[in-house]
């Protein structure tokens, strides 16, 4: 029997984690864990509730009554929180500003590296986020970290912006992935920091496909090596 392994992916904002982490998942039929979308669901729940970002005790009260569910549909990916869909909600301009604010807070972080263990400790699941190969699962059996020029992220950034109908600045958005990558590495808890056997990836000149086969030629390769 083959076994189903943890797969980590790492990197900077933009450098393409998402997209290849669904698109692997849905490769290998593995559940993809957006760790993202847990950090934005747990802003959401706190925006409701009209709790102050900074108020670690009641985050932390918020956290432990927390349910999060991640389903895999045909077309797309559901965000189930405490048995509501929440995939659209979460998404909004609002929660990603108070998401940045929540993610900082130390119980807020234990509470999820808790839940993304729980959800992957019998394999079969892909993860990504700054912190998997390092905090959440430094026993994953592969590790991904990719990267991408600073300008290179924020061009896709921008282009991504404007489909959406959004007025904004090249040279602006490439200034502010720039400073999100200071405060990813620079943060108190979980910096972003790259797993000494993590595989490096630069997408920088590569299309997601490029990136997608070579991911996919790992991971077959080593659930080969376990399976012998």
């Amino acid at each position: 029997m083959k076994k189903k392994l943890i797969i980590a992916i790492d990197g900077p904002s933009g450098a393409g984690k998402s997209t290849l982490s669904k698109a692997l998942a849905k490769r290998f039929d593995y559940l993809n864990i957006d760790t993202g979308a847990m950090y934005r669901s747990v802003a959401l729940l706190a925006q409701r509730g009209g709790i102050d970002p900074d108020d670690e005790d009641a985050l932390k009260k918020l956290c432990s009554d927390l349910s999060i569910k991640f389903i895999r549909g045909p077309e797309s990916e559901q965000v189930i929180v405490n048995g509501a869909d929440v995939s659209a909600e979460i998404r909004t301009p609002e929660v990603s500003l108070w998401t940045a604010q929540v993610a900082a807070c130390q119980a807020v972080r234990e509470a999820m590296v808790k839940l993304q263990r729980e959800m992957g400790e019998g394999g079969g699941v892909v993860l990504e986020g700054r912190d998997i190969g390092t905090v959440v699962f430094p026993y994953a059996d592969v590790k991904f970290f990719l990267l991408a020029s600073a300008a290179e992220r924020g061009r896709r950034r921008y282009e991504e912006l404007r489909e959406k109908g959004a007025v904004v600045d090249l040279e602006q958005t490439i200034v502010e992935v720039e400073a999100r990558d200071a405060a990813d590495m620079e943060r108190t808890h979980a910096p972003l920091t790259q797993a000494e056997d993590a595989i490096v990836i630069d997408s920088t000149y590569l299309t997601i496909d490029d990136v997608l086969e070579r991911m996919a030629s790992v991971v077959r390769r080593k659930v080969a090596q376990l399976s012998d």
